[in-house]
Protein backbone atom coordinates (compact mmCIF):
# COMPACT_ATOMS: atom_id res chain seq x y z
CA UNK A 1 0.00 0.00 0.00
CA UNK A 2 0.87 3.56 -0.96
CA UNK A 3 1.82 5.54 2.41
CA UNK A 4 0.65 9.02 1.67
CA UNK A 5 3.99 11.30 2.35
CA UNK A 6 3.56 14.63 4.69
CA UNK A 7 2.26 17.65 2.86
CA UNK A 8 5.44 20.29 3.18
CA UNK A 9 5.83 23.95 1.36
CA UNK A 10 8.15 24.77 -0.70
CA UNK A 11 10.28 28.50 -1.47
CA UNK A 12 11.16 28.01 -4.40
CA UNK A 13 9.20 27.07 -7.67
CA UNK A 14 8.75 23.31 -8.74
CA UNK A 15 10.59 22.44 -11.42
CA UNK A 16 9.00 22.38 -14.93
CA UNK A 17 11.28 19.75 -16.35
CA UNK A 18 10.35 16.53 -16.53
CA UNK A 19 11.90 13.25 -16.00
CA UNK A 20 9.67 11.03 -18.37
CA UNK A 21 9.94 11.08 -21.79
CA UNK A 22 5.86 11.15 -22.45
CA UNK A 23 5.17 13.64 -25.18
CA UNK A 24 2.87 16.84 -23.92
CA UNK A 25 -0.77 16.59 -25.34
CA UNK A 26 -2.04 19.92 -26.38
CA UNK A 27 -5.98 20.44 -26.53
CA UNK A 28 -8.69 23.31 -26.88
CA UNK A 29 -11.17 23.65 -25.15
CA UNK A 30 -15.09 24.04 -26.19
CA UNK A 31 -17.29 26.49 -24.69
CA UNK A 32 -20.62 25.73 -23.03
CA UNK A 33 -23.11 28.91 -22.73
CA UNK A 34 -24.98 27.04 -20.49
CA UNK A 35 -22.47 27.74 -17.86
CA UNK A 36 -23.20 24.56 -15.70
CA UNK A 37 -19.55 24.34 -14.87
CA UNK A 38 -17.24 27.34 -14.53
CA UNK A 39 -13.79 26.90 -15.82
CA UNK A 40 -14.66 25.00 -18.84
CA UNK A 41 -11.72 26.06 -20.59
CA UNK A 42 -10.14 23.32 -18.58
CA UNK A 43 -12.10 20.52 -20.63
CA UNK A 44 -9.05 18.69 -22.38
CA UNK A 45 -6.14 19.87 -20.05
CA UNK A 46 -3.86 17.39 -19.65
CA UNK A 47 -1.39 17.14 -16.97
CA UNK A 48 1.35 14.02 -16.11
CA UNK A 49 3.23 12.69 -13.12
CA UNK A 50 5.03 10.20 -12.24
CA UNK A 51 5.21 8.35 -9.02
CA UNK A 52 8.30 6.25 -7.69
CA UNK A 53 6.48 3.76 -5.56
CA UNK A 54 10.42 3.39 -3.45
CA UNK A 55 10.81 6.55 -2.12
CA UNK A 56 6.92 7.22 -2.54
CA UNK A 57 8.26 10.55 -4.33
CA UNK A 58 6.08 12.38 -7.02
CA UNK A 59 6.54 14.67 -9.92
CA UNK A 60 3.64 16.57 -11.27
CA UNK A 61 3.70 18.58 -14.77
CA UNK A 62 2.59 22.25 -14.64
CA UNK A 63 -0.53 21.45 -15.92
CA UNK A 64 -1.56 19.03 -12.93
CA UNK A 65 -1.37 21.50 -10.27
CA UNK A 66 -3.72 23.51 -13.03
CA UNK A 67 -5.84 20.69 -13.07
CA UNK A 68 -6.16 20.64 -9.56
CA UNK A 69 -6.02 24.37 -8.67
CA UNK A 70 -3.10 24.35 -6.12
CA UNK A 71 0.08 26.56 -6.52
CA UNK A 72 3.15 25.16 -7.62
CA UNK A 73 5.02 27.03 -5.48
CA UNK A 74 3.63 25.73 -2.04
CA UNK A 75 2.56 22.73 -2.97
CA UNK A 76 4.47 19.08 -2.72
CA UNK A 77 3.30 16.51 -4.60
CA UNK A 78 2.54 13.46 -2.74
CA UNK A 79 -0.46 10.91 -2.56
CA UNK A 80 -1.91 13.02 0.33
CA UNK A 81 -2.30 15.85 -1.67
CA UNK A 82 -3.70 13.69 -5.24
CA UNK A 83 -6.16 12.06 -2.62
CA UNK A 84 -7.75 15.26 -0.87
CA UNK A 85 -7.97 16.53 -4.52
CA UNK A 86 -10.60 13.97 -5.11
CA UNK A 87 -14.30 13.65 -4.08
CA UNK A 88 -14.44 11.72 -1.17
CA UNK A 89 -16.63 8.46 -2.80
CA UNK A 90 -13.24 8.53 -5.31
CA UNK A 91 -10.56 8.29 -3.05
CA UNK A 92 -10.47 4.62 -2.39
CA UNK A 93 -10.56 3.43 -5.91
CA UNK A 94 -7.85 5.80 -6.60
CA UNK A 95 -5.74 4.48 -3.30
CA UNK A 96 -6.14 0.82 -4.94
CA UNK A 97 -5.66 1.45 -8.11
CA UNK A 98 -1.99 3.52 -7.61
CA UNK A 99 -1.74 0.40 -5.23
CA UNK A 100 -2.40 -2.39 -7.75
CA UNK A 101 -0.04 -1.05 -10.16
CA UNK A 102 3.00 -0.90 -7.41
CA UNK A 103 2.37 -3.90 -6.24
CA UNK A 104 1.27 -6.23 -9.41
CA UNK A 105 2.05 -4.10 -11.99
CA UNK A 106 -1.35 -3.33 -13.17
CA UNK A 107 -2.38 -0.22 -15.05
CA UNK A 108 -5.23 1.52 -14.49
CA UNK A 109 -7.87 4.19 -16.15
CA UNK A 110 -10.11 5.92 -13.60
CA UNK A 111 -12.82 8.41 -13.75
CA UNK A 112 -12.57 11.08 -11.02
CA UNK A 113 -14.34 14.01 -9.76
CA UNK A 114 -12.47 16.24 -8.86
CA UNK A 115 -13.57 19.48 -5.94
CA UNK A 116 -12.00 22.72 -6.60
CA UNK A 117 -11.75 25.65 -4.60
CA UNK A 118 -13.88 27.53 -6.16
CA UNK A 119 -16.43 24.92 -5.21
CA UNK A 120 -16.87 23.93 -8.98
CA UNK A 121 -17.05 19.62 -9.53
CA UNK A 122 -14.52 18.68 -12.17
CA UNK A 123 -15.21 14.84 -14.22
CA UNK A 124 -11.42 14.17 -14.88
CA UNK A 125 -9.52 10.98 -15.91
CA UNK A 126 -6.53 9.61 -14.73
CA UNK A 127 -4.45 7.17 -16.41
CA UNK A 128 -1.45 4.95 -14.98
CA UNK A 129 1.19 3.03 -16.91
CA UNK A 130 3.98 0.77 -14.24
CA UNK A 131 7.32 0.95 -15.74
CA UNK A 132 9.57 -2.01 -14.55
CA UNK A 133 12.54 -1.70 -13.07
CA UNK A 134 15.97 -3.87 -14.09
CA UNK A 135 14.80 -6.38 -11.00
CA UNK A 136 11.57 -6.91 -12.55
CA UNK A 137 9.84 -5.05 -9.67
CA UNK A 138 7.67 -1.82 -10.91
CA UNK A 139 10.26 1.43 -10.83
CA UNK A 140 7.67 4.44 -11.11
CA UNK A 141 4.37 4.77 -12.27
CA UNK A 142 3.55 7.65 -14.77
CA UNK A 143 0.72 8.73 -16.41
CA UNK A 144 -1.61 11.67 -17.39
CA UNK A 145 -5.11 13.39 -15.87
CA UNK A 146 -7.55 14.74 -18.52
CA UNK A 147 -10.24 17.17 -18.12
CA UNK A 148 -13.36 15.36 -19.49
CA UNK A 149 -16.07 18.01 -17.69
CA UNK A 150 -17.61 19.35 -20.66
CA UNK A 151 -17.62 15.76 -22.66
CA UNK A 152 -19.27 14.09 -19.71
CA UNK A 153 -21.85 16.80 -19.13
CA UNK A 154 -22.49 16.83 -22.98
CA UNK A 155 -23.13 12.90 -22.63
CA UNK A 156 -25.13 13.03 -20.09
CA UNK A 157 -27.23 15.89 -21.13
CA UNK A 158 -27.81 13.41 -24.42
CA UNK A 159 -28.72 10.79 -22.38
CA UNK A 160 -31.51 12.83 -20.15
CA UNK A 161 -32.82 14.08 -23.46
CA UNK A 162 -33.24 10.88 -25.07
CA UNK A 163 -34.64 9.37 -21.79
CA UNK A 164 -37.11 12.14 -21.96
CA UNK A 165 -38.26 11.40 -25.73
CA UNK A 166 -38.26 8.27 -24.89
CA UNK A 167 -41.20 8.79 -22.34
CA UNK A 168 -42.44 10.90 -24.32
CA UNK A 169 -43.26 8.08 -27.12
CA UNK A 170 -44.20 5.48 -25.05
CA UNK A 171 -47.00 8.26 -23.45
CA UNK A 172 -47.83 8.95 -26.75
CA UNK A 173 -48.33 5.47 -28.06
CA UNK A 174 -50.36 4.63 -24.86
CA UNK A 175 -52.81 7.81 -25.77
CA UNK A 176 -52.90 6.82 -29.22
CA UNK A 177 -54.06 3.09 -28.44
CA UNK A 178 -56.72 4.27 -26.24
CA UNK A 179 -58.25 6.59 -28.91
CA UNK A 180 -58.40 4.20 -31.20
CA UNK A 181 -59.91 1.94 -29.27
CA UNK A 182 -62.41 4.80 -28.35
CA UNK A 183 -63.08 5.28 -31.63
CA UNK A 184 -64.04 1.51 -32.48
CA UNK A 185 -66.38 2.16 -29.45
CA UNK A 186 -67.74 5.27 -31.22
CA UNK A 187 -67.99 3.57 -34.25
CA UNK A 188 -69.94 0.47 -33.06
CA UNK A 189 -72.31 2.64 -31.20
CA UNK A 190 -73.31 5.38 -34.20
CA UNK A 191 -72.52 3.00 -36.98
CA UNK A 192 -70.10 6.36 -37.93
CA UNK A 193 -67.20 6.02 -39.96
CA UNK A 194 -63.82 6.37 -38.01
CA UNK A 195 -63.45 10.24 -39.35
CA UNK A 196 -67.19 10.75 -37.71
CA UNK A 197 -65.84 8.66 -34.50
CA UNK A 198 -62.60 11.14 -33.97
CA UNK A 199 -64.42 14.66 -34.89
CA UNK A 200 -67.22 12.89 -32.02
CA UNK A 201 -63.91 12.98 -29.80
CA UNK A 202 -62.84 16.16 -30.40
CA UNK A 203 -66.01 17.68 -30.06
CA UNK A 204 -66.67 15.73 -26.81
CA UNK A 205 -62.96 17.65 -25.67
CA UNK A 206 -64.11 20.95 -26.60
CA UNK A 207 -67.06 20.82 -24.85
CA UNK A 208 -66.40 19.35 -21.76
CA UNK A 209 -62.44 20.87 -21.19
CA UNK A 210 -61.10 17.64 -20.83
CA UNK A 211 -58.26 16.23 -23.21
CA UNK A 212 -59.15 13.92 -25.88
CA UNK A 213 -57.19 11.33 -24.72
CA UNK A 214 -59.07 11.69 -20.98
CA UNK A 215 -62.57 11.52 -22.71
CA UNK A 216 -61.22 8.50 -24.80
CA UNK A 217 -59.84 7.03 -21.30
CA UNK A 218 -63.76 7.40 -19.41
CA UNK A 219 -65.42 5.66 -22.74
CA UNK A 220 -63.16 3.19 -22.61
CA UNK A 221 -63.27 2.33 -19.26
CA UNK A 222 -67.30 2.71 -19.29
CA UNK A 223 -67.10 0.13 -22.13
CA UNK A 224 -65.18 -2.45 -19.97
CA UNK A 225 -67.19 -1.60 -16.90
CA UNK A 226 -64.30 -0.32 -14.74
CA UNK A 227 -66.01 3.24 -14.38
CA UNK A 228 -68.83 5.10 -15.54
CA UNK A 229 -69.09 7.97 -17.89
CA UNK A 230 -68.73 11.31 -16.43
CA UNK A 231 -72.45 13.13 -16.99
CA UNK A 232 -70.69 15.97 -19.61
CA UNK A 233 -69.72 12.92 -21.54
CA UNK A 234 -72.53 10.83 -20.97
CA UNK A 235 -75.38 13.85 -22.23
CA UNK A 236 -72.63 14.56 -25.35
CA UNK A 237 -72.86 10.72 -26.60
CA UNK A 238 -76.43 10.71 -25.54
CA UNK A 239 -77.42 13.22 -28.33
CA UNK A 240 -75.21 11.74 -30.52
CA UNK A 241 -76.82 8.34 -30.43
CA UNK A 242 -80.04 8.51 -28.99
CA UNK A 243 -81.73 5.04 -27.43
CA UNK A 244 -83.54 3.76 -30.41
CA UNK A 245 -87.49 3.98 -29.64
CA UNK A 246 -89.65 0.98 -28.23
CA UNK A 247 -91.76 -0.89 -30.50
CA UNK A 248 -95.18 -1.09 -30.10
Amino acid sequence: MVSPAPIRTRTSRHPRSSPSAMARPTSTAPSRPDGVTPSADHYGLTGRYRLDPHTTAWWWSPEMYELFELPPESTRPCTEVLLQCQHREDRARMLTAIDRAITVGQSFALETRVLRHDGTLRVMVLLGEPRPGDSGSVAAVEGVCVDITAGRLAHDDMVTALQTEVSQLRTAMASRATIEQAKGILMLLTSCSEQVAFELLTHMSSHTHRKVRDVAQSITESATGRASLPDDVRAILRDACPPAPRLA
